[in-house]
């Protein structure tokens, strides 16, 4: 197992046993390490013990982040953001492929590919000199379906594979503590898609958004089944961060990657932005009246 696969592994035990209250201990075992080297190599993955960064994943918490997210996702719309917005602290430029690009499939487009390890496992990384077209996460031995599914997206295209060049995207994409960088994203997108992967890259590292404000965002407010089916479609995972979307309700829900690697995600970025939930608010304030 690799950090990735073992946190995953812990947080599907604690899906099946989370009323048992499992300790450390167990949660060591499972994994097959030591409570001391679990400890320590979660600790440097989520940057929290595990306690803290599943408490980031208990639904108070959650709610209490997207609550926080409305305000932060309001604010952001109302200061007249439009176009490229800030996304996990990296600067991303969304451009679309023009009608006639995409009819054409790429021809005449070289895509440098690879793959790179990332805090969430493996993942095929595509870019052309236009911008980062493709990144998707590979699960099990599954290179060449990664490379199957970025070769239907651009069926014309000429793909040449560069893991050294994927490595160093992973590098700038998936740092804990970015330093300022600006990405380009080039995708195959229809004009409603265009403005719903913008709106996402609005919200902020550590903050959620849903459906329904997505589709208010773009001023569309009876447009989230839609606005749904566009994020779902989203050809550049985690830079266009759709695993910010979740329900109305605070469930995380279903994540194309897989829900295990959305909870993941989720709790990874609140854990690096951590915020007061309403909880700890109104107990500050009780304790400072």
């Amino acid at each position: 197992m690799n950090d990735y696969e073992r946190v995953a592994e812990v947080i599907r035990f604690l899906d099946r046993h989370h009323i048992d209250q499992p300790d450390l201990s167990e949660l060591a075992h499972r994994v097959g390490l030591s409570q001391f080297h679990f400890h320590r190599l979660f600790s440097k993955w989520a940057g929290v013990s595990p306690k803290d960064f599943l408490q980031c994943l208990t639904l108070e918490h959650v709610k209490a982040r997207l609550r926080r997210g409305d305000s932060v996702f309001d604010a952001a719309l109302n200061a007249g953001l439009s176009g490229p917005g800030r996304a996990h602290d990296l600067c991303v430029t969304l451009e679309a492929a023009s009608p006639g690009e995409m009819k054409s499939g790429g021809a005449g487009l070289q895509i440098d590919y690879g793959f790179a390890g990332t805090p969430f496992g493996e993942a095929l990384i595509g870019e052309t000199r236009r911008g980062i077209c493709h990144l998707s996460f590979v699960d099990g031995p599954a290179q060449n379906g990664s490379r199957d599914l970025l070769a239907s997206q651009w069926p014309n295209a000429k793909l040449h594979r560069s893991d050294r060049r994927a490595k160093e995207l992973a590098d700038t994409i998936f740092a804990r503590t970015p330093e300022s960088a600006h990405l380009r994203g080039y995708a195959r997108a229809t004009p409603f898609q265009l403005r719903v992967w913008r709106a996402l890259l609005r919200v902020p590292s550590g903050s959620l958004t849903t459906y329904g404000r997505l589709s208010s965002a773009i001023q569309q407010p009876g447009a989230a089944r839609a606005v749904g089916s566009a994020v779902g479609a989203n050809p550049i995972a985690f830079i266009i961060p759709c695993h910010r979307v979740i329900r109305e309700t605070g469930a995380l829900g279903h994540y194309h990657w897989d829900p295990i690697r959305k909870r993941a995600i989720v709790g990874w970025e609140m854990a690096a932005r951590p915020l007061l939930s309403a909880l700890d608010s109104n107990r500050v304030q009780a304790d400072a009246a």
